[in-house]
């Protein structure tokens, strides 16, 4: 997201080299590339007028400190005013209240609202350990009703039968007395959408924001709208006391300037971020790192909580056994850290959170490996070590033409898929036996061997 602003940054700032102050001339160039690319970006106009008056006036005049160059003084300048744009802190759900908090989802057809009411569940179940019950008030559109019970089943979550001839308040009501009932600490209560805003749709969620009481009204939004969404969020905004945002689609290829629009429209945090189709694909969002991802710096406190979450503690330690001993790393081994990075999000969500420099290395070599580093080619990697034996999974070495035959046959590949496969498994090997003998030195020059693009 806002790639096109990280690159101008970076080149804007290597122009700035060798200047002891930052002034109104030396800054005018980079200043005019933020506000091009905040625009371009989709950036509200009145927001990005705002954020270059508050750059400029705080940057004017400050001396650079010790090793900083000038555009790394900016850069610290812009990064501070980037992440009070977004909020400033993190603002996480409010569930200070007597059980069930109801929680009530806003926002237009087609933002995201259904699904991320089922990510929102599944966080709030495995990492607060809550019980979670959903409801759908949605009685326009086709299959709403069974959409969010097909969603909220994919999560693990309850899920409230409602039906097209109810009507939305005696829905709620219904809900409302059965999760009190058996005890549920959350209830999401899903309302429907339109295409555009209208007055009517508006009055509905009115009338069951008044009769529910709702601890926390989320308004979600599609960060591809671009400045439509900002119109969005000033019509919610305007008929209901939000308190919070979630933004969806913040991985996709748009311009993204809702993130940085939508928080100074509203005065509301935001509060999460929907990072895939995946019902795991959800982030609380963080302004700080945001912006330092938006800057290039990268996320790596966000990286190290997803390896956490992602990463099976008991078999990485019982895999540090294994290479100790001398047993050596196999093909079901290679398998496995397949899998635990598939569960990180794949290499792309891994490469977004790095800085700009390492994660374009990583990137570069990602292509030179052709096959193995994609998501895609994750699935297809696992699907070839599938139609291996037992015994070759184990003694890889054992695996020549006849056999390499047989596995493209079983996997549905071409023979060459094999060689790719098992010459990455060679080099990872390599990279293992450096660790299991000389530590993290000996690690990374081998991770320079197996990724061609680092140096």
């Amino acid at each position: 997201m806002l790639d096109n602003l990280t690159q101008r940054l970076g080149r804007v700032v290597k122009t700035l080299r060798g200047q002891s102050r930052l002034t109104e001339d030396n800054i005018a160039d980079m200043l005019r590339e933020v506000r091009m690319a905040l625009l371009e970006a989709d950036v509200a106009l009145p927001v990005v007028k705002e954020f270059i008056a508050r750059v400029k006036e705080k940057a004017l005049g400050q001396d650079v400190a010790g090793s900083l160059t000038p555009g790394q003084a900016l850069v610290g300048v812009v990064h501070r005013e980037l992440t009070e744009l977004m909020g400033g802190a993190g603002a996480g759900l409010n569930l200070a209240t007597q059980p069930p908090a109801i929680i009530l989802m806003a926002g237009l057809q087609g933002a995201g609202k259904t699904t991320t009411t089922a990510k929102l569940g599944k966080w709030l179940k495995e990492r607060q350990k809550k019980k979670v019950l959903t409801v759908s008030c949605d009685v326009y559109r086709p299959a709403a009703i069974e959409q969010l019970k097909a969603v909220a089943a994919q999560a693990g979550i309850d899920f409230f039968p409602s039906s097209p001839g109810q009507k939305p308040a005696d829905i709620a009501a219904a809900a409302l007395d059965h999760a009190r009932q058996h005890l549920y600490d959350v209830i999401f209560v899903d309302t429907a959408g339109r295409l555009a805003i209208d007055a009517a749709m508006m009055d509905e969620i009115r009338v069951l924001h008044a009769q529910l009481q709702p601890i926390e009204t989320l308004f979600v939004v599609d960060a591809m709208l671009g400045q439509d969404a900002v119109n969005t969020a000033r019509a919610f905004g305007e008929a209901l006391p939000l308190t919070g945002i979630v933004l969806t689609k913040l991985d996709g290829d748009a311009r993204g300037g809702a993130a940085l629009s939508v928080r100074q429209v509203t005065g509301k945090p935001i509060k999460f971020a929907g990072i895939g189709e995946k019902l795991d694909g959800l982030e609380e969002f963080h302004p700080e790192r945001m912006a330092s991802r938006i800057l290039g710096m990268g996320d790596i406190l966000s990286l190290v909580e997803q390896a956490h979450r992602g990463v099976d503690q008991d078999k990485a330690q019982a895999l540090v056994k294994k290479m100790k001993s001398g047993k050596g790393f196999d093909l079901n081994d290679f398998k496995e850290q397949l899998g635990q990075m598939k569960n990180m999000g794949g290499m792309s969500a891994i490469i977004d959170k790095l800085p700009a420099q390492l994660g374009a290395k990583l990137n570069q070599a990602a292509q030179q490996a052709g096959s193995g580093m994609e998501d895609k080619s994750v699935r297809r990697l696992e699907g070839i070590i599938n139609s291996m034996t037992p015994a070759e999974r184990a003694r890889p070495e054992i695996i020549k033409a006849t056999r390499k035959r047989r596995i493209a046959a079983g996997a549905g590949v071409q023979v060459q898929e094999v060689n790719r496969l098992l010459t990455q498994f060679e080099q990872t090997q390599k990279m293992m036996k450096q660790f299991s003998r000389g530590g993290m030195q000996k690690m990374m020059r081998g991770m320079k061997g197996m990724l061609p693009g680092m140096r």
